[in-house]
């Protein structure tokens, strides 16, 4: 477990209790917002040593985009009690069960970790641990901005702050399993590696948001009469027209609401205007385009509801921080 973090003093004998980062707020509450975040460190800026595999290293920067992942062998050691700003999910592939221990929340844990157990640690939640064998695992981290976008325009969910449960330690085979395939993609060579890892990336978090996402609950109504299901309505036809051209009336009326009504409950819960929103989508959909196929960019920004290639340009370094062609040549096959 190596992958977890490292002794921040770098010293050997350090109480993995000891908490790095003051206690604070554990998950994005009304003062734990995205800025106390920001404050934390990156997972990746964490570790002891340098891991066997990383996707970083592996695969173009938009195949990595969903996810992070790392392959760590650590001999037997200890870290202190540490918030980061990613969630983490720890899987364990070595198949002689061993001892671990697990400073999370204030609590101490002492278990043993078999084969294909998993622990899912949401970003801001402080945990330390030590581990009593040679480590043998895999360590995934997903950015809470990047998860939010992935399960609101694809899979058309709206998570709670926290957006996973906070799980301390289960096993579940099918998770397992579809991290050791992410982990063989990586070892694949040329762009056939690439692809792999991001189509497997995507049915990971499926999987893992599926079974672990912490949703709002669609008894609840979020504003005065948002709900997940309109926000489903909402997504669904943004889905099926982002290429035509698309007025905020059209989505008030599909859900029965009046445009102004619409525009203020949809800014209140998703956080993004409906424009905002329907421009991220599009872009979305071109960054796709560009990176997998060969269309000239003016037919791209043509299917993805763009009036022009210019007007492809201006919104998509809104964005991305590059434009269309820059991103081609970073990211193409």
């Amino acid at each position: 477990m190596v992958a977890l973090s490292r002794f921040m003093t770098g010293e050997k004998n350090i109480n993995p209790a000891q908490t790095v980062i003051g206690k604070g707020c554990l998950f994005f509450e009304d003062s734990c917002s995205a800025r106390y975040l920001s404050s934390m460190s990156n997972y990746q800026d964490s570790y002891p040593s340098e891991p066997l595999l990383r996707s970083g290293d592996q695969v173009r920067k938009s195949a990595g985009e969903l996810l992070s992942l790392e392959y760590f062998e650590a001999e037997p050691d200890s870290m202190a009690t540490q918030a980061f700003s990613q969630h983490h999910i720890l899987i364990n592939l070595k198949d002689e069960p061993h001892r671990l221990e697990n400073w999370r929340g204030g609590q101490h844990r002492d278990f043993t970790f078999s084969k294909h157990d998993i622990v899912v640690t949401p970003a801001g939640l402080e945990s330390g641990w030590r581990w009593h064998a040679r480590s043998k695992c895999i360590v995934v981290t997903l950015e809470p901005g990047k998860l939010e976008t992935f399960t609101q325009s694809e899979l058309g969910r709206l998570l709670t702050d926290q957006q996973l449960l906070d799980l301390p330690h289960f096993k579940d085979e099918d998770i397992a399993n579809a991290a050791v395939m992410l982990l063989d993609a990586l070892q694949l060579e040329g762009s056939s590696s690439d692809v792999m890892f991001e189509s497997l990336a995507r049915v990971f978090l499926v999987k893992l948001v599926n079974k672990y996402g912490d949703d709002r609950s669609d008894d609840i109504t979020y504003s005065d009469k948002f709900t997940a299901k309109h926000y489903k309505r909402v997504l669904d036809f943004v889905a099926n027209h982002f290429g035509d051209s698309i007025q905020i009336d059209d989505l008030a009326r599909d859900i029965g609401m009046s445009s102004s009504h619409f525009s203020r409950l949809f800014k209140q819960v998703i956080g993004d205007t409906p424009y905002q929103f329907l421009m991220r989508y599009r872009v979305e959909r071109a960054a796709e385009m560009i990176a997998n196929t060969k269309k000239p960019l003016f037919d791209i920004a043509l299917s993805c509801g763009f009036s022009d290639q210019a007007h492809l340009t201006r919104i998509f370094k809104q964005f991305n921080d590059a434009t269309p062609k820059l991103w081609r040549k970073q990211n193409a096959l």
